[in-house]
């Protein structure tokens, strides 16, 4: 067990151990904001107090928070609030606001302190004296002790409390004010006043170089003092110090007191919690003398290590401890965790086997065991875990039966009763194997709730997510085992691949036609309408794909028509000029060029029709040929209108890599531009007119090489990235160079094209 409990946090230690619990972050790596509450169908904020959330299940540091960057402002609320009762009507509340916590408060405060010590006036006396009373003893006492506490504050107040860089901690040496602050404790009748100066000067002591002074100080007078926050903060610093000297097991014993007492200061207490070994962790133990408090070291111990063993020792020590509660959330989550299922490698009856295999029993019998008992403070919260557990263990009958019996005991707030509606629709798709009629009644109003009701209602901390994306994965899992390829599509969340890719579902013709299909159905079953309400795509989508698609196959009067069921994606204006066919590729600089008309992609279409038009009647063959080719170059990847293909079904990215198979073939193929180039090389009447054709067709043969080389290879396209093979002499490029350099086109690819023009002069 040595280092037992150092292996969770991605931290090094400041003065956490000495001090009040300044973190300084590491370079720790990938979990850094990630946690499980998009894995999870269990809400712990439903049952637990807040103070605990904190150390709910997360893969940061804490949950939510990442880090805890309250140390400064931690006690702000209760400072002010317990000042301005004391002080009630002797002080307008905002003004002991500012005293306390206003950034410009410590000038005034010391001048207050020296007019009523001097009585001479001063800059701060005259302005307050229509503000406060500064003749009442309990203003006076107040700016006094402020005076007091502004000179420990200097040091214990870091201004920044994380960093990638240790941060220097200054000691506090003024001895005058220890003596000062320790003289007004003992002097001091006011239980108030005496409460505070007590704690000041244990604070006083703890930031000096004499930390022993704090602990025989406390020693001396904690009989005296009532146990409120203001000790239990001060127990903390004892547990620092004792740390520093090495007296771990005091230390940790003293932080379980403040993790049990003082709920402020739980995530304090949790983070500071260390035993060195097992040796530290029994004299820990051995120093609680009741089983609460031996309760509170093991309600610490289940976070870092093993939540069911703690929620096992606590249960014995003492079942109505609270602490069980926000272990048992983390014990549930962790199972959750286990047991993520895969709906694209294994059918629903494969998933649910392989869940039940990776459920702890020792997890469900120690659950049981305790709701069972009725002997937690929140038995509820047991019968619902309980559950939950017995859903994922495969006995739905008993999770039934169990959420029958535990719906009235639950708090009457919608969160706990949308957790349990949610628990339920899980155990009851759940019993779902075969989708029809039947089935479907069970779970169509849970449907309606879950995917259109709750993301509208905005229930703060509700974790329903992870249940609406499984539902979609589980119904589409059996409509596809049903070979109903429509539902299954519908259901599906795996549109995308993890890279982005769009599946493969459109790329058959029968499917596509059979989505458009039941698109346009008018009788749609409740089923089917939920099930087209949380689909991405829309009739529009589809078309808009049958239009790339025969655009690409060059099939345009197909395209056209397509274009004009696609309503506003018709419209889209191309970013650049897409009939011009330049020397480089080059696609911002086409863009941020200025163009005298721009076209959106149905004008795009409709023109490209009009000059096949004229080609195929002998028309200006040479100029129509070579928009032509220059229209089709440019709708490929390579050319200055990617957004004529990136749409939803077709996908989107920089590089042909990001999209699949059937996809990228298209997108790369230059095949329809070479015809058109080649029609108007044909055409061409002079010398300048084959020498564009020639380099426009050279550009197509550079990127065949690319496509072979780089997208269509087995290896990854980064193995060969920066290898060796650089300005091939293409044919294209041959011929250019030896038959066309006294063009005028020559010279201008020389002076724009770096890459045939190194390939000239290599």
């Amino acid at each position: 067990m040595k280092k037992l409990f150092l292996n969770k946090l991605f931290l090094v230690f400041s003065t956490v151990l000495l001090f009040t619990y300044s973190v300084i972050y590491a370079c720790g790596g990938g979990d850094w904001f990630e946690d499980w509450y998009y894995n999870s169908n269990f809400t712990p904020e439903i049952f637990v107090d807040k103070s605990y959330s904190p150390l709910f299940l997360s893969g940061e540091v804490f949950y939510k928070i990442g880090f805890d960057d309250e140390h400064n402002s931690r006690f702000n609320d209760q400072i002010v609030s317990d000042w301005q009762l004391y002080l009630k009507d002797k002080m307008n509340p905002d003004e002991v606001k500012s005293f306390l916590l206003d950034n410009n408060r410590k000038i005034k405060v010391e001048e207050l302190y020296f007019f009523f010590k001097t009585k001479n006036k001063n800059e701060s006396s005259i302005g307050f004296a229509s503000k406060i009373d500064l003749k009442d003893a309990k203003t006076k006492e107040f700016i006094n002790f402020l005076y007091l506490a502004q000179h420990v504050e200097d040091v214990s107040v870091v201004e920044n409390s994380w960093s990638y860089d240790p941060v220097v901690y200054k000691s506090f040496a003024n001895l005058e004010i220890i003596d000062e602050l320790e003289n007004k404790y003992n002097k001091t009748k006011d239980v108030f006043l005496k409460n505070r100066y007590w704690f000041q000067t244990i604070k006083a002591y703890f930031y000096s170089d004499d930390k022993q002074k704090a602990i025989d100080f406390f020693n001396k007078t904690a009989a005296a003092v009532p146990k409120n926050t203001l000790y239990y903060r001060a127990v903390s610093y004892l547990a620092g110090i004792h740390h520093k000297q090495k007296n771990y097991s005091t230390s940790n014993y003293l932080y379980s007191q403040v993790f049990d007492k003082c709920p402020e200061m739980r995530v304090v207490a949790a983070y500071s919690f260390r035993p060195q070994d097992e040796a530290d962790w029994n004299q820990s133990l051995a120093l609680a003398k009741t089983n609460p408090e031996k309760a509170a070291l093991w309600a610490i111990h289940g976070y870092y290590k093993d939540e069911e063993t703690a929620i096992a020792k606590i249960f014995e020590l003492d079942p109505s401890s609270e602490h069980l509660n926000y272990l048992l959330t983390r014990l549930i989550n962790n199972q959750e965790n286990k047991m993520q299922p895969n709906y694209k490698e294994k059918s629903v009856a494969e998933n649910k086997k392989l869940q039940k295999s990776k459920l702890d029993h020792t997890t469900f019998d120690l659950v049981s065991k305790i709701a069972a008992s009725n002997s937690t403070n929140e038995p509820y919260l047991w019968s619902v875990a309980l559950g939950y557990l017995q859903t994922l263990n495969g006995n739905y009958t008993k999770a039934d039966e169990i959420y029958a019996a535990v719906e009235t005991q639950l708090p009457k707030t919608e969160l706990a009763s949308s957790q349990l509606r949610l628990l339920r629709f899980v155990n009851n798709l759940n019993k779902i194997t075969q989708i029809n009629s039947a089935s479907e009644k069970t779970i169509l109003k849970d449907l309606n709730w879950l995917y259109h009701e709750l993301p509208n209602k905005n229930l703060e901390d509700f974790r329903y997510q992870n249940a609406s994306s499984w539902s979609k994965t589980y119904l589409s899992s059996l409509y596809e085992t049903q070979k109903n390829e429509v539902m299954a599509e519908l259901f599906s969340l795996s549109n995308y691949d993890y890279t982005g890719k769009q599946n493969s579902f459109y790329d058959k013709e029968q499917n596509l036609q059979a989505m458009k299909g039941f698109l346009l159905k008018s009788n749609k079953t409740e089923m089917e309408k939920i099930a087209e309400s949380i689909y991405g795509l829309k009739l529009r989508d589809i078309s808009a794909f049958q239009a790339v698609k025969a655009t690409f196959a060059n099939k345009i009067p197909e395209a056209i028509a397509f274009m004009k069921e696609t309503d506003s994606i018709q419209h889209y204006i191309l970013l650049g000029n897409s009939f011009n066919g330049n020397i480089k590729d080059c696609h911002d600089c086409e863009h941020a060029a200025y163009q005298k008309r721009k076209f959106t992609q149905i004008q795009f279409l409709t023109l490209i029709k009009e000059m096949q038009d004229k080609v195929a009647k002998n028309e200006d063959v040479y100029n129509n040929s070579l928009l032509l080719g220059n229209a089709f170059y440019n709708i490929s990847h390579f050319g200055n209108a990617r957004t004529f293909y990136e749409i939803s079904i077709v996908g989107y990215g920089s590089s042909p890599t990001y999209f699949r198979e059937s996809i990228k073939k298209m997108i790369v193929d230059c095949s329809v531009s070479k015809m058109y180039y080649q029609k108007a090389l044909a055409a061409a009447t002079n010398k300048e007119q084959k020498a564009k054709c020639i380099y426009l067709l050279a550009k197509c043969e550079r990127n065949d090489f690319y496509n072979d080389r780089y997208y269509f290879q087995n290896k990854d396209y980064w193995s060969y990235y920066g290898d060796k093979v650089n300005f091939l002499a293409w044919n294209g490029f041959k011929l250019l160079q030896n038959e066309y350099s006294d063009t005028k086109y020559y010279q201008d690819v020389i002076r724009e094209c770096g890459y045939f023009n190194t390939y000239v002069n290599q």
